[in-house]
């Protein structure tokens, strides 16, 4: 079956997601991938399957414009497998499929590809403890306070950049931080080390209200923002750039707390996870651990 696709229709699809209180970084983002195959659909010659090469390019560009079917959306799905990894190739396409179920188009939808779990993660990725030490002490000599404390806080708390807001000044009398998004209400534990400092932190900015990490205009921080001013202190902080975003302190936290406890149920909690197989990846040892572990079997003669 063929369908057409055209720009009300993609309107139509994030009002949708408005409606159903999507988060404002998960509208984006389907929004971002539902429009790359958009553009594909546009691209010369995409959409004259069982046409020959010469028949397509006498068809008027508006004739093809749109046009999508099953066959249509594999041969993209193979664009993408030539150009991204196959985690990110199955972002885009749960994003597409989430498109056409809002469409009806059901005929349209395309497998996810099958990812095999690692056995263990690449050094080449993870941010360690001391690495991370490392991106502190050159905030703090750069003069960067806010992004000191800001880094300390995803790290110490295992809290998402998306829920950064929710620390405020009024969480830091209870040391807790009240997380609600996507329906989904929690509490985020404060140290009480890092509530000290932040204590001070406001006093000194003068912040008497609402969340912390703020712009100088007085909004939250967002990814972007973090994302640009991590990247800066990377060469300062002699740490690869390429190890160095906002969802490894995240990820530095969880592993520090299985490694500690043990306890994945619990760790889940704290992460705020509604499935517990999404927190198991922060189960996985580093490639040298592994090795190690290995070796002790004394299984080699």
């Amino acid at each position: 079956m063929e369908h057409f696709m055209n720009l009300s229709m993609m309107e139509q699809f994030q009002k949708k997601m408005e409606e159903k209180e999507k988060s404002g970084a998960t509208i984006e983002k389907y929004m971002r991938d539902v429009k790359s195959f958009y553009h594909f659909l546009n691209e010369k010659g995409t959409g004259d399957q069982g046409r020959t090469a010469d028949r397509a390019d006498e068809m008027d560009s508006s004739d093809r414009a749109g046009r999508v079917s099953k066959e249509i959306v594999i041969r993209y799905k193979e664009k993408l497998i030539r150009q991204y990894a196959a985690s990110s190739v199955n972002s885009m396409l749960a994003a597409l499929n989430s498109f056409f179920r809002e469409m009806g188009w059901y005929d349209c939808i395309v497998k996810s590809l099958k990812v095999q779990r690692e056995a263990f993660r690449s050094c080449e990725k993870e941010l360690t403890k001391e690495e991370y030490f490392k991106l502190l002490k050159a905030a703090k000599r750069k003069g960067n306070q806010r992004l000191y404390l800001l880094m300390e806080t995803i790290c110490a708390t295992g809290i998402r950049v998306s829920e950064l807001r929710f620390i405020t000044v009024e969480s830091l009398s209870v040391k807790r931080a009240k997380v609600s998004l996507k329906g989904k209400i929690r509490s985020v534990i404060l140290p009480a080390d890092l509530c000290r400092e932040l204590h001070q932190y406001i006093r000194e900015k003068e912040i008497r209200s609402g969340s912390i990490f703020i712009t100088k205009n007085g909004l939250p921080m967002d990814r972007s923002n973090i994302l640009h001013e991590m990247k800066n202190i990377c060469e300062e902080a002699g740490v690869p750039k390429e190890k160095v975003f906002p969802h490894n302190l995240r990820h530095l936290f969880a592993c520090s707390y299985y490694q500690a406890e043990k306890d994945l149920s619990h760790l889940a909690d704290l992460l705020g996870h509604s499935n517990i197989n999404t927190t198991r990846i922060y189960t996985i040892t580093s490639g040298e651990e592994q090795e190690k572990q290995i070796e002790m079997l004394g299984l080699v003669i």
